[in-house]
């Protein structure tokens, strides 16, 4: 049986200028699977999740999002789309409710069944008894799960996160990564997690590791270790980067 893919990315090249931000990238999320891309600051990371998101066109290759191909099913391909960006974009000012809502009425969602998405994301994310509290009022691993429910009220088949847990603290951190990893499992959701933070995956987890726009490597941490003879994946990661820097 063949893996039904979430978002299939095929030799995404783009550059801003004389300057090359990727070249021929690659990489899959299957359906219900999590995916860490990983890199350093610069590496492309924001430059695929902007042409993932539509926000730029690919200069060569192509994207499909559920089997839709993003520039020519550009609104199917988008529907089946949920996006966490690395800084927030919820209201500060509106409560939890609040922000939820105008999300699903921008979504579209009828009103009866965007009450009882919304209802279903507060006690899914953990939010029960925060319902009616500003986003200004609540911690940053909050605020990040208001964001989370909100990108899935649509019940997207994707789920992008560039560099979520910026700022913060270790523990907060762990747990959304926890939290958003059980949704692969339980909602079916597929997940493409961007980061440099390399402790924010485990042996198990399949990893892409991007460097200057070029996937230079892919497999599970597991696989890699053991094929680059490394203690962890940060040996993997710095091993890789600093031979394709000289």
């Amino acid at each position: 049986m063949s893996i039904q893919l979430a978002l299939d990315v095929n030799q995404i090249s783009f550059s801003y200028g004389q300057t090359q931000a990727l070249n021929q990238a690659s990489l899959q999320v299957p359906e219900g699977g999590f995916v860490a891309l990983l890199g350093a600051n610069g590496a492309g990371k924001t430059t695929l999740f902007s042409i993932v998101t539509g926000l730029y066109s690919p200069q060569q290759g192509s994207v499909r999002v559920k089997g839709h191909a993003l520039q020519t099913e550009t609104l199917k391909a988008l529907a089946n789309m949920g996006v966490v960006f690395q800084r927030s974009t919820v209201d500060m000012d509106l409560s939890v409710l609040q922000n939820l809502r105008y999300a699903a009425d921008l979504q579209g969602i009828p009103r009866k069944e965007a009450k009882l998405r919304i209802a279903e994301g507060i006690e899914q994310h953990e939010l029960l008894g925060f319902e009616k509290r500003k986003i200004a009022a609540l911690s940053g691993g909050q605020r990040r799960r208001v964001e989370l429910a909100r990108a899935l009220l649509h019940r997207p088949a994707l789920l992008l996160l560039d560099e979520p847990t910026v700022g913060l603290d270790l523990q907060s951190r762990s747990d959304f990564v926890a939290h958003v990893k059980s949704l692969c499992s339980d909602v079916g959701t597929g997940v493409l997690w961007a980061t440099h933070l390399m402790d924010e995956v485990v042996s198990t987890d399949d990893v892409y590791i991007l460097d200057k726009g070029q996937m230079i490597e892919h497999g599970t941490v597991n696989e890699l270790v053991k094929k680059h003879e490394a203690n962890d994946i940060t040996g993997v990661f710095n091993a890789l980067v600093g031979r394709s820097a000289k």
